[in-house]
């Protein structure tokens, strides 16, 4: 039987579980643990989560960005920008049970998003019906550039710029090791809590354009064993769902991961090949009480 094609773009059905994991977080989460509740709850394979738009843009994530905004838009999340989603009143009482309840969210959002940009030639922001939002990738022009010269560095360079990035965040002595046969392990740290209480830290790097399996996750953590204290791992890909678990597992010393986006997410923090630049856009419904 022909799968029935379901009204309006395909991030509709990332709205459902957005909402539903933000609710067993009691009401707010950071960015990348909603997104990994809500790719458990769709059971979502790691061959579909490598799929990525025709910019490199991993497709997934794209629509479930995609997703967030269009809830924001609706008013059931706040408009945080610094990574916590979090539901508004009204996201608490609204109940989604099933595609038409999340294309009758879309709806509205999709009004307010018309109504704001009518006058303006060039709608950034509003998607037709049906049409495939990977042309719209979500706002990350200057993030993609950044992790295409990242994974085309030398691994040498790659290892150096980590290094500088555990200095900026607060590690000392860091030093990079690069020893062949070392387990992966690329360098090491102290990271100070206190004047009384610090931390021998292993690092690996990984200049990868694809994803961290736990198999990796396992060889890292013996290669520290009675090494260390802490490891964490630095890519420029990704870990698959299973390598999180690893990573945590009970029993075993807990790896930090920092993937691509927390990569940029450092370099964001610390300003470090950054240029910031500040621009302002007519926020319409402000003026609205006031016509």
């Amino acid at each position: 039987m022909a799968q029935i094609k379901q009204k309006g773009p395909a991030f509709i059905q990332y709205m459902k579980p957005i909402i539903e994991s933000l609710r067993e977080l009691d009401g707010s989460g950071n960015a990348g643990e909603v997104l990994d509740m809500v790719i458990e709850k769709l059971n979502i394979s790691e061959k579909e989560l490598e799929i990525t738009t025709k910019t490199g843009i991993p497709r997934t994530k794209n629509r479930i960005h995609w997703a967030r905004m269009y809830l924001v838009k609706a008013g059931l999340i706040d408009s945080s920008q610094h990574g916590v989603w979090s539901l508004t009143e009204e996201g608490f009482k609204t109940k989604i049970e099933n595609h038409s309840d999340s294309y009758s969210i879309y709806q509205k959002a999709k009004e307010k998003f018309d109504q704001l940009k009518k006058d303006k030639i060039k709608q950034e922001e509003a998607i037709e019906e049906n049409e495939d939002e990977e042309h719209h990738n979500f706002d990350t022009s200057y993030k993609d550039e950044l992790l295409k010269i990242l994974q085309n560095i030398s691994p040498e360079g790659f290892e150096r710029i980590c290094q500088r990035l555990l200095r900026e965040s607060g590690f000392k002595k860091v030093i990079v090791t690069g020893k062949s046969g070392d387990g992966g392990i690329d360098g090491e740290g102290i990271l100070e809590i206190n004047p009384l209480i610090s931390f021998k830290v292993l690092f690996q790097s990984k200049r990868y354009q694809g994803s961290v399996t736990p198999s990796q996750i396992r060889d890292f953590r013996g290669a520290m064993s009675g090494r260390a204290d802490k490891g964490i791992i630095i890519t420029t890909g990704r870990f698959t769902q299973d390598a999180k678990k690893e990573a945590v597992r009970d029993g075993a010393p807990p790896i930090e991961l920092v993937d691509g986006e927390g990569i940029v997410e450092l370099f964001e923090r610390n300003k470090l090949g950054l240029i910031p630049k500040m621009t302002f856009e007519i926020d319409e419904e402000f003026f609205e009480e006031f016509k």
